[in-house]
């Protein structure tokens, strides 16, 4: 894997076992934190893959806690909560930044995407989000929404899951957009099941396994390796998937 260059807003994220953890336990015993020292980040795009309950989401919700957004989306400005549900491993991870400082940030989920529009409503913010409420379009146009008129470059964006929300051109439409605001000078770090959106060049995919997290090349994910392996023999995957034995 080449070489990138240092023009980071987080560079690392290192996990203290410190009072408090307790490797036993949840979220600490997740393979995907259990032995995990330090979680570096390429400087542009970083992506986290995984099996469903393999962690990814509880890893990327703590790291977007430990950066200072709110747990259940929006920018470090969002202070609410609609269910308390979020793990303490945000209080152990410690942020390694560069010099240079993000201008502007946000953490979207896929799964609560619904309350922070009820949020941009309440604080009659939605000037800032394209001038009408994303309760009031579809999912996918109201995170083009949010991806086109909030998201305004120099800034760090922490996304779990935004293909759940996406078509497949709307997944090729995303990849644009995200290039273009890296030109601006953003990073991004995404939770995704996507092989379209982790198909973008410029990245670092890291895979949960379960002996913990693995960096790994496009070709070598499960994503990529299924859904190829699928859509070239279609026919012989439904048979074995869906026969009587």
């Amino acid at each position: 894997m080449r070489a990138v260059d240092a023009e980071h807003y987080w560079i690392a994220a290192r996990f203290e076992r410190r009072e408090g953890w307790n490797g036993d336990a949840y979220p600490f015993n997740l393979p995907v934190v259990r032995d995990l020292d330090e979680m570096r980040f390429h400087p542009k795009v970083t992506f986290l893959v995984g099996e469903n309950g393999s962690g990814k989401s509880t890893l990327i919700e703590a790291l977007a806690v430990a950066w200072g957004f709110n747990a259940e989306g929006g920018s470090k400005n969002f202070n609410f909560g609609t269910r308390e549900s979020h793990s303490q491993l945000h209080q152990f991870v410690r942020p390694v930044r560069s010099a240079r400082r993000a201008q502007d940030g946000y953490f979207l989920r896929a799964e609560s995407h619904f309350n922070v529009g009820t949020q941009i409503d309440e604080l009659g913010a939605t000037d800032s989000y394209g001038g009408v409420s994303l309760h009031e379009q579809s999912h996918g146009e109201s995170f083009f929404a949010l991806l086109d008129n909030r998201f305004r470059g120099a800034g760090l964006y922490i996304l779990d899951e935004p293909e759940a929300a996406l078509s497949p051109n709307r997944q090729l439409s995303f990849l644009v957009r995200m290039h273009e605001l890296i030109g601006l000078r953003s990073q991004f770090i995404i939770a995704t099941h996507s092989p379209i959106i982790l198909g973008y060049p410029d990245a670092w995919i890291y895979q949960t396994t379960p002996t913990g997290l693995e960096r790994v090349d496009y070709e070598d994910t499960d994503h990529f390796q299924v859904t190829r392996n699928f859509l070239n023999r279609r026919q012989t995957f439904l048979d074995i998937l869906l026969s009587d034995d």
